[in-house]
């Protein structure tokens, strides 16, 4: 894939859809692409909470609510849309979190790529976790998650990857390719690298040498894990180099709801302050 020719953009909450928008028509400009967005009010009611005595006005209220919110994200994003200048489509929808995951997923697997506020953080409701989880781990897509106040990346001039030899991590390289080929450089840092097994004496020359025959400039960084988490040795990599993005696998351990972040997914959605592509 050379190329993002299709965006999708999940907004459930009024006060994220400025800066998710913001990078979301970033980089539709940058690859030239329709961006589709998804306006979704969310039913929190629990599954079977008519069967614990809730009378039905109470749970007319619920959808009502949801309803309205939907509405409101809807005219708050096209307000922005229609000022952009690109292609662009907007939906609104009510979901109830039961279904939330397979809602989402349904439409996500059809785009290259899948535009997300980060999951986590004050004020934040449990449904933008239930989402990205939906995008990674049930749909199969890439995901940009875009951090909390940061400026909207159109084409990236330096890249940290975070490299550790497994499938996750490549399948986000190859997604993140129409980005990082027109970066001026891109770090695959090594943390901590096997001290036995085939690339022992050199971690990440494979990766650097397929980069290499995409056009782009790679260095190879070999860190120690100085801090108690991966993240937060990658987040201090890509301030000492002042990167654009962070690039890295998704993992998932377990399916005990949808899907269940690992520690090192979870650690980077709820530390990162730089836009960071994911995939599974």
């Amino acid at each position: 894939m050379m190329t993002y020719s299709s965006l999708y953009c999940v907004l459930t909450d009024d006060t994220l859809v400025e800066e998710t928008l913001a990078q979301a028509l970033a980089t539709a400009r940058a690859h030239k692409a329709h961006l589709e967005v998804l306006c979704l009010g969310v039913d929190h009611s629990p599954t079977g909470y008519d069967l614990a005595g809730a009378s039905a006005i109470m749970m007319e209220q619920t959808i009502t609510r949801a309803r309205e919110d939907a509405k409101a994200i809807e005219a708050h994003a096209r307000t922005i849309l229609e000022a952009s200048g690109t292609l662009w489509s907007v939906s609104s929808g009510l979901a109830q979190m039961a279904g939330l995951s397979r809602h989402v997923a349904s439409k996500a697997r059809f785009s290259d790529l899948v535009i997300l506020p980060r999951p986590y953080g004050d004020k934040r409701g449990d449904e933008l976790e239930v989402i990205t989880e939906a995008a990674l781990f049930d749909a199969g897509t890439p995901v940009l998650i875009t951090p909390i106040a940061s400026s909207p990346l159109g084409h990236p001039e330096r890249v940290v990857v975070a490299w550790n030899n497994s499938t996750e991590a490549l399948n986000a390289v190859r997604a993140s390719l129409p980005m990082i080929r027109q970066a001026q450089t891109v770090h695959v840092a090594v943390i901590d690298p096997p001290t036995h097994g085939p690339t022992r004496s050199d971690p990440g020359g494979m990766l650097a040498q397929y980069l290499a025959r995409h056009d782009v400039a790679v260095e190879v960084n070999v860190l120690a894990k100085t801090m108690p988490h991966v993240a937060d040795v990658l987040n201090r990599h890509a301030e000492d180099i002042n990167a654009d993005l962070i690039v890295m696998g998704a993992y998932g351990h377990s399916r005990i709801r949808e899907a269940m972040f690992g520690g090192a997914t979870r650690d980077m959605l709820s530390n990162c302050n730089r836009p960071v592509l994911m995939a599974h």
